[in-house]
């Protein structure tokens, strides 16, 4: 059937939209279709048909104008179904609804509980906002003809929404990331990859560094959120201790991931990511490398189950420096971990297995 994956906010190599869920039905004998907005054209990359409506400049033009520039190309397709991936397309699939389509939503994230975590709003601007991006949110999935989410903990919450729910967890692709870097070799290095913010710990890590026992350097790969706070953590002593190394293609990420002793992901507490599942958590695990993890329940439990890492308050430099010597100092162990991290996601933390899911969700349609 023809399927036509919507997005205005993620660039056309996101891993989860792209990587994963348009080649993965591609692969299974799709027409598969990928609406950007990043100004770079048309392209035809493994058997997907990328289709560009072009960039915006700031978010809400994003939202004004994007959106609509988004809707008139799904509706040129005439795709069976419609598979959206941004809060803000929300009105894109009602108003394709309406005109008979098949409509998908993929919740990425819990966005009401996002919004409560905005500690730049005021909280009675956060409440509002969160309550009323909730209803509508409900009002709209209700209509459509499923909901594709990130973690079991939001399917769960979906499901009182709409019955044709499930989890699609954005688990690693098996081997895509292993590195053959012997445990020897491995310099005095931890990782940490992904989106840099404030509310992600960068700042907590950069002090780690200034009073961690051993003479360990961070490679950080990714771009920062905040122009303000890079300035900032810039300033730290700990900073020279740290290789930025900016955005990564994934021979990059791999690179990096083999060479460093262990994987930092010390998020905050933050509403929306208690009982969120990282991928760069299950990607240092496929990499055959420890974690040191925020102690949220959710997550304190995959790495002791696993036995594949540290858990630490994310809130607290000299705890998360004391497990990053911990590491340094017992080799053997942490390669133990890594070599544990790595059997958990080979024999359930993998991309095959949400592939099946995926597939059998799409066979549900009539146009299968």
């Amino acid at each position: 059937m023809k399927i036509a994956h919507l997005t205005s906010a993620h660039p056309r190599s996101d891993i989860r939209i792209f990587v994963k869920e348009c080649r993965s039905l591609a692969r299974h004998g799709h027409a598969v279709s990928l609406v950007v907005a990043d100004g770079r054209g048309d392209e035809a990359r493994d058997g997907v048909a990328v289709m560009d409506v072009g960039r915006s400049e700031g978010r809400v033009e994003r939202i004004l104008k994007v959106t609509r520039r988004v809707y008139r190309k799904a509706v040129e397709l005439d795709a069976d179904v419609y598979h959206l991936h941004d809060p803000e397309l929300l009105p894109v699939g009602l108003k394709l609804k309406r005109r008979g389509k098949t409509v998908v939503f993929d919740a990425h994230e819990d966005v009401p509980k996002q919004i409560l975590g905005k500690h730049y709003l005021y909280p009675w601007v956060r409440r509002i906002l969160s309550w009323g991006f909730a209803h509508f949110e409900r009002y709209a999935c209700r209509r459509f003809d499923g909901v594709v989410t990130a973690t079991p903990y939001i399917r769960d919450k979906f499901l009182a929404i709409n019955p044709r729910s499930v989890d699609i967890n954005n688990f690693p692709m098996i081997g895509e990331l292993e590195n053959a870097v012997s445990w020897q070799d491995k310099a005095n290095e931890v990782c940490y990859v992904g989106s840099i913010a404030q509310i992600r710990g960068i700042k907590e890590l950069v002090r780690a560094l200034e009073s961690t026992q051993t003479p360990t350097r961070l490679n950080l790969v990714g771009g920062f959120a905040e122009a303000r706070v890079e300035t900032e953590v810039r300033t730290y002593p700990g900073w020279s201790r740290v290789h930025a190394l900016g955005v990564q293609d994934r021979l990059g990420v791999r690179d990096v991931l083999g060479r460093s002793v262990a994987g930092l992901v010390t998020l905050h507490p933050a509403p929306n990511y208690l009982d969120a599942l990282p991928i760069k958590m299950f990607e240092y695990m496929s990499a055959g490398i420890p974690v040191i993890a925020s102690n949220f329940d959710l997550w304190r439990t995959i790495v002791q189950e696993s036995q594949c890492g540290l858990c630490v308050d994310p809130l607290n430099p000299a705890a998360i420096a004391s497990a990053i010597d911990y590491l340094i100092n017992h080799r053997q162990e942490a390669e133990k971990m890594g070599r544990n991290g790595r059997q958990a996601v080979l024999s359930r933390y993998n991309w095959a297995r949400e592939e099946i899911k995926l597939i059998e969700f799409y066979d549900r349609f009539p146009f299968a």
